[in-house]
């Protein structure tokens, strides 16, 4: 026969618990396998990066300059034509559109995924330098090209190009100091958010909204801000010259790298915690060294 007696408070108090405690314990072993696998991604994606040839580091690094001086230019015309900064902030979005979908890479970037294989011993420090210095330079040459050819070919966001720069030269020195340290974060945050996401919508939507981000709040980002100089510089009309540009450039970079590396990249390794660091290091992944000897033992000598 069913048991037909009431369930008593306490019981159903009980039970509820019960379920309760489950139904957290299982979000938290979720929340666990979803940290665990954005690091095993970013280790994985940090060793290609880090095994590249030289000759394809530096093409890397010219088509990101390339990339984002193509949402620049998107930024420029919209800002010239409407003389809205939220509008041109959305318009910037197709540069980082382009470094996502063409697979080309910013300096800063390459805080987050590269250190993850260095903190797991799949890579060594040797090798990050040489990603950041190749990166970087390159970014900037790519930059500098074709800011020239938005200054030549569009001489009438001269005037804006200008105005962009004029303001990061001018910015007191903690202004500066704090926009760029959230200029890094913000981008490092996107490249976690990318390696989080499980579908290609969620890691386009994390790239337009950094991306949007960074120009609608004016964060300093040494790319994004020597792009907008240089094409103020190209332009002829601009009072400042490029000891200006080395001194703002110069110290965005720092702070970007504070941004990133300290209040991003050292956090997220904190949160994924000592065991899965140990897992990674202890797994038969091959390292960045290993690669990049495989593929030149492939080239005919």
């Amino acid at each position: 026969m069913p048991d037909n007696r009431e369930e008593t408070p306490e019981a159903t108090a009980d039970r509820m618990k019960g379920g309760t405690g489950r139904e957290t314990e299982t979000e938290k072993e979720t929340e666990t396998d979803g940290i665990r696998i954005a690091f095993r991604a970013s280790v994985t994606e940090g060793v290609a990066r880090l095994s590249r040839s030289l000759p394809s580091l530096l093409a890397t690094g010219l088509m990101g300059g390339l990339d984002v001086s193509l949402g620049v230019l998107a930024l420029l015309v919209v800002l010239h034509a409407t003389g809205s900064t939220i509008a041109a902030s959305f318009a910037f979005t197709i540069g980082f559109l382009a470094l996502t979908l063409g697979k080309s890479e910013l300096f800063t970037e390459n805080f987050l995924v590269p250190v993850a294989a260095v903190a797991a011993r799949k890579a060594n420090v040797r090798l990050l330098l040489r990603l950041w210095g190749g990166t970087l330079v390159m970014n900037l040459i790519g930059g500098w090209l074709f800011a020239y050819l938005i200054a030549v070919g569009l001489p009438q966001v001269g005037t804006d190009a200008v105005g962009l720069g004029r303001f990061f030269i001018d910015l007191p020195f903690g202004q500066a100091t704090a926009l760029g340290v959230m200029g890094g974060a913000s981008i490092t945050l996107m490249t976690w958010m990318q390696q989080g996401a499980e579908s290609g919508i969620g890691r386009i939507s994390a790239v337009v909204a950094i991306a949007f981000l960074l120009t609608a709040a004016h964060l300093n980002h040494v790319i994004v801000v020597s792009i907008e100089i240089f094409v103020a510089l190209h332009s002829g009309q601009a009072s400042y010259g490029y000891l200006d540009w080395l001194r703002v450039s110069s110290w965005a970079m720092v702070t970007n790298m504070i941004g990133g590396l300290l209040l991003v990249t050292l956090l997220r390794l904190v949160q994924v915690g000592r065991r899965q660091l140990e897992e990674a290091r202890a797994s038969r992944m091959p390292t960045a060294e290993d690669r990049k000897e495989k593929e030149e033992g492939k080239k005919p000598r």
